[in-house]
């Protein structure tokens, strides 16, 4: 994941540019006689095409193994991108699991599972890291349907330990039968912080049994390490394991300390001392996150990711580094972004790295976003102390910049991966008459959902959500927004705002954050689905809002008018229609806020595009005008958890087709609720009942398909929208 995320790009390696596509990698940044080829023998990893290879090797050419593998790893992230650092530094470890654990029948289960790249290249995938015409074959996260040694699909974050103890579980169940060895769970690179993990941690010392959790301290989590568990864990670094409290023991689970995490000899020899066990051991390894990466270059201002030749005087490649132990972990490095600048140690920018392709390149939606909305809060901190910022460890990918953070200071709060809790966390601010703002990925909110009912809704607490990444895109299977609508819109007492420019974005953010008391505050939380690719390229490029050119006027704040209000021409009128109010918007402030917008006044047929299907909608309504002479209706709803009742009675009077757009999923979403408010609404003139057609995304998970490919999947273009329209004639 970061994510992962993602967690994770905080969030999943198929946001990465192709460096096939894009062009050659930098591979002269790598030595040429220990670059390995693929296809060539006379290179170690080459040959691996199973954990048996592994086996078979002899002692000394293990740390072979492990230089080859650095410096595919490096090359792949010049090319490809994705999440490098945490690789680079279990390099040493995987090849030791795989060395002593015999996998399958030995299960070992990747935490996040951003950290498998390694794993994947020793069972029998290396070539999809060596030849930049198979990068795709891979996901960046372990996956069932690639290998048999790949336990779950996972791309989130803090889970490995519970997953581990439910196969422990079913093997001491069914005995010999049950074809399960050894458990292990590898966990670490931040997600131990997540509270899963010690709900895991919690059932392993009571369940026993052989259960082996490899936890991977590289004293960072995505941003830093935030948290009072930290502490001790430094003090047990400290003390080469011996220091208490050891929040290990505390559980009651036995305990080894591996300080050479990068050092395949010494953790071949702990492994195999744990192979067997009979009962839950941890085992913590001491490793260098994106160990290989050159550790002298910090410079925030360099404008190039870099990777220096892997070190001839190193049997591993591993640079040595004074990026390590910093006072504290927001100065963890110099870092301005997730993606800008790896290096090794405690360095937020080798969570994700970016190909050297998309070097230079504009600002994705969510960086470009999330810097805008930073921007207009930041000027309030002085005069609203209660004015909180919460980020669950994914910052950078969402534009949460360092400089951001170092101004803020008690204003920004990093809740380590722990989506739930920052959820609750809010809601705690809220009540006590806070102004809290909760950013992070729309996936990654999934895991919050106990909270958003409870703690939030429930309780009417004053909470904002940025919803970054919501709706379709090229992710991986565990990290699409396409949910996200059908989640939050569908929560009691929650607005779900979907803005379609800078402009209303931030207009959203300003009355969302209204301090509690004002006259336009909302009642109760409001979630705001940031905008994402086709909203920005829209902004960038008005021709692609051929019906406004992006020039929208303000909409008055006057009350609602009959629903029968039309214009002469039988269409609706953008000046004068307004939209009834959701339940919890209880000011005249909020009545404006829920409208519907009418940006083109037309007949025959109306076309309402949900946030990032917008421009599809005025593309739709060009198309209709240029194609078949007939001038559409354009309409932007603005927000999706009501509907604008005067708006859709006024469609009934010269129009026969009402067209809902979403990049969202469509079943359970809000197309669906329009169709089924008139039909709920019928009325006996059957001329006044207009046909609606929706278009969305069918429900599924979808796995790296390009937006383009997944539009042309769901009808979600101007030629199959069109089509249908016009079918309907």
């Amino acid at each position: 994941m970061r994510n992962a995320s993602g967690n994770g790009f905080d969030s999943s390696d198929s946001f990465a540019v192709s460096g096939a596509a894009e062009g050659a990698a930098r591979l002269h940044d790598i030595p040429p006689s220990i670059t390995p080829s693929h296809g060539d023998d006379s290179h170690l990893l080459s040959r691996i095409a199973s954990p048996a290879d592994v086996k078979a090797l002899a002692p000394d050419e293990l740390a072979e193994l492990c230089r080859e593998i650095r410096a595919t790893l490096l090359a792949y992230g010049h090319q490809h991108g994705g999440h490098i650092g945490s690789n680079l530094g279990m390099v040493e470890a995987t090849v030791a699991l795989h060395r002593v654990f015999d996998s399958p029948r030995d299960r070992i289960v990747f935490d996040v599972s951003h950290q498998s790249y390694v794993h994947k290249m020793l069972t029998g995938r290396a070539g999809a890291y060596m030849d930049p015409n198979r990068f795709g074959e891979v996901t960046g996260f372990t996956n069932p349907d690639e290998s048999e040694h790949d336990q779950f699909v996972l791309g989130h974050t803090g889970t490995s330990i519970s997953l581990a103890c439910g196969l422990a579980k079913t093997r001491d169940m069914e005995g010999p039968g049950s074809g399960i060895g050894n458990v292990v769970a590898v966990i670490g690179d931040g997600s131990l912080s997540s509270g899963v993990a010690f709900e895991g941690l919690n059932n392993a010392a009571e369940q026993g049994g052989n259960l082996i959790i490899v936890f991977n301290d590289n004293e960072m989590s995505i941003a830093g390490d935030f948290g009072g568990m930290y502490g001790p864990l430094a003090r047990l670094r400290a003390s080469g394991g011996t220091a208490q409290p050891n929040l290990f023991n505390a559980f009651g689970l036995d305990y080894r300390y591996v300080e050479a995490g990068n050092d395949v000899s010494a953790l071949v020899a702990a492994f195999e001392e744990v192979r067997d066990i009979d009962h839950p051991v941890v085992v913590h390894i001491h490793t260098l996150k994106g160990a290989g990466y050159d550790g002298e270059e910090t410079h925030a201002d360099r404008q190039t990711a870099s990777a220096s030749p892997v070190s001839f005087d190193s049997p591993t490649g591993v640079h040595p580094t004074d990026n390590v132990n910093h006072s504290e972990p927001w100065h963890s490095d110099h870092c301005n972004l997730s993606d800008h600048e790896p290096h090794e140690g405690q360095c937020e920018a080798s969570h994700w790295q970016n190909p050297d392709a998309a070097i230079g390149k504009p600002d994705d939606p969510r960086k470009h976003y999330g810097k805008m909305a930073m921007a207009a809060l930041e000027p309030r901190f002085a005069a609203e102390p209660g004015l909180v910022v919460i980020s669950p460890a994914t910052p950078g990918s969402n534009g949460i910049t360092h400089e951001f953070r170092e101004r803020a200071g008690a204003h920004y709060v990093d809740t380590g991966i722990t989506e739930s809790h920052a959820v609750a966390y809010a809601a705690g601010i809220a009540r006590a008459g806070g102004t809290p703002v909760v950013a992070t990925t729309a996936s990654f909110f999934q895991r919050a959902y106990d909270q958003f009912f409870q703690e939030m809704s429930l309780n009417r607490s004053r909470v904002t959500v940025l919803d970054f990444l919501g709706g379709l895109s090229g992710s991986d299977n565990t990290h699409s927004g396409a949910y996200d609508v059908t989640m939050f819109s569908n929560i009691p007492g929650v607005t779900m705002l979907v803005p379609t420019s800078a402009r209303d974005y931030l207009a959203d953010l300003a009355w969302a954050t209204a301090p509690a008391g004002s006259a336009d505050a909302p009642a109760g939380p409001a979630v705001i689905r940031v905008p994402g690719e086709a909203i920005l390229a829209a902004e960038r490029d008005a021709t692609l809002l051929p019906v406004t050119g992006g020039q929208i006027a303000d909409r008055p704040q006057s009350a609602s008018l009959p629903a029968s209000a039309s214009s002469a021409s039988g269409g609706i009128s953008a000046a004068t229609v307004h939209g009834t109010v959701s339940v919890t918007a209880q000011h005249a402030g909020a009545r404006h806020m829920l409208d519907w917008r009418v940006n083109q006044t037309g007949s025959q047929v109306a076309i309402i595009g949900l946030g990032n299907a917008y421009p599809l909608a005025e593309q739709t309504a060009a198309a209709l005008s240029d194609d078949y002479g007939i001038t559409a209706t354009v309409i932007d709803p603005r927000q999706c958890t009501s509907l604008d009742s005067d708006v859709l009675e006024s469609l009934r009077d010269g129009h026969q087709q009402v067209i809902t757009l979403e990049d969202g999923q469509l079943e359970g979403g809000w197309g669906e609720k329009v169709t089924a408010y008139y039909a709920n609404h019928h009325v006996s003139d059957g001329s006044r009942n207009p046909r609606v057609l929706n278009f969305g995304a069918a429900k599924e998970f979808t796995d790296r398909v390009s937006l383009g490919e997944l539009n042309e999947r769901y009808g979600l273009t101007v030629e199959q929208v069109t089509e249908a329209i016009t079918r309907c004639f």
